[in-house]
């Protein structure tokens, strides 16, 4: 696409032997209606006009292709005000997509600085003060830090010296495969750590299932349903508490900690990065019905995803969390407790999948109307 990433937008799930993340959703597109957050009117885009547009926590480059005002809420974004068609540069047609004014920037320089802005912050993440996951969570997944981590290290490091402190105690630098100079600062920076989670075979079994009766057989998974993602890490947390397994560290001070993270990272994934395409129209309906709905009230009948959803979006989650930690930056010992429980919670799931997981025959399958707007 543009210059500002390697990768495409990742609003949608790769199938599920090649489980994806993307950054969560970073953009201003929290506003509704015509005007932003404070108050002033969203600009107005032409047709064919070349914009800047947010997907997940980065800005694209992209072309405005239909122009609609929405009166009432739009089923694809639950918002109303313009809504515009855009094909992003560089990508097929099927990242095509219909986007509230809120997503989309002028592409001037005011734009462009900011995007790249939110490049360097997306390829250097702050530190971040919250506690264990739910730090991870805060600061987004992310896709593939392996890429991001083999360009310097021991395995390619033919040609270049190694980086460390002198005898006169200035810190030496070294070169990588293209010539552009690297501090031990940076080389460290680079060696993420790495979580491997052992997923059961019936589970990758589920993931394959999944993915094909959404994909294929033009079904989704009903809402609200049961258990929720709450309910099942509630459970598991009830489970860890009464069975203490060994290898298990300090479940009574850990386990909120981790469980609340992972209900955090669902709710900020959700909409961005664990749905397919056909989902995306569902998903609107969701939101209407449980957070931007006239008859939504705030703190009483509004829910999360979290809330609404269970363990078959779940599952899309927790096979993706080796991006997300990947992209944390968590020390090697929290990434160690972290796998250790998410795999827990992976033979758990194994164990009560004849209950958390629906099967084929209670998806929901979706007629002409409904596959003509998801896919429209």
């Amino acid at each position: 696409m543009s210059t500002t990433s390697s990768a495409p937008p990742s609003n949608t799930p790769n199938p599920p032997n090649l489980p994806s993340t993307g950054g969560a959703n970073a953009s201003a597109a929290s506003g509704s209606g015509t005007k932003d957050s404070n108050g002033a009117p969203y600009p107005e885009y032409v047709l064919n006009e070349r914009v800047l547009c947010y997907h997940g926590p980065l800005m694209y480059e992209a072309k405005v292709l239909k122009v609609q005002n929405m009166e009432e809420p739009s089923q694809l974004t639950g918002k109303t005000g313009m809504h515009y068609f855009v094909h992003y540069k560089g990508w097929k047609q099927t990242w095509d997509e219909w986007v509230h004014a809120s997503r989309l920037l002028k592409h001037d320089d005011k734009g462009l600085e900011l995007q790249k802005t939110l490049k360097a912050a997306h390829d250097h993440p702050p530190n971040l003060a919250a506690p264990g996951l739910a730090s991870v969570a805060a600061g987004g997944p992310g896709k593939g830090a392996a890429a991001h981590a083999g360009g310097a290290g021991s395995k390619h490091g033919g040609g270049a010296a190694a980086g460390g402190t002198s005898a006169s105690g200035r810190q030496t630098v070294r070169k990588d495969a293209r010539g552009t100079k690297r501090s031990r600062d940076e080389d460290d920076a680079a060696r993420k750590p790495e979580m491997k989670l052992i997923v059961p075979e019936m589970l990758k079994r589920q993931l394959v299932n999944d993915w094909e009766w959404v994909t294929k057989h033009c079904m989704t998974v009903p809402f609200p349903r049961n258990p929720t993602v709450v309910e099942i890490l509630k459970e598991f947390a009830e489970y860890v508490v009464s069975e203490n397994p060994s290898n298990l560290k300090d479940p009574n001070l850990l386990l909120p900690t981790i469980t609340s993270g992972l209900q955090t990272y669902f709710d900020k994934a959700f909409g961005n990065n664990l749905l397919y395409r056909f989902e995306r129209k569902q998903y609107s309906e969701a939101r209407i019905q449980y957070v931007t709905g006239k008859h939504v009230q705030i703190g009483v009948t509004e829910k999360e995803m979290s809330e609404v959803f269970g363990a078959e979006h779940f599952l899309r989650m927790m096979v993706s969390l080796p991006g997300m930690i990947a992209q944390s930056t968590l020390d090697p010992e929290s990434v160690a407790l972290i796998k250790e429980y998410a795999n827990e919670l992976l033979r758990y799931m194994d164990r009560e999948r004849e209950r958390l997981f629906l099967t084929q025959e209670e998806y929901e399958y979706r007629g002409a109307d409904y596959q003509n707007q998801a896919r429209s």
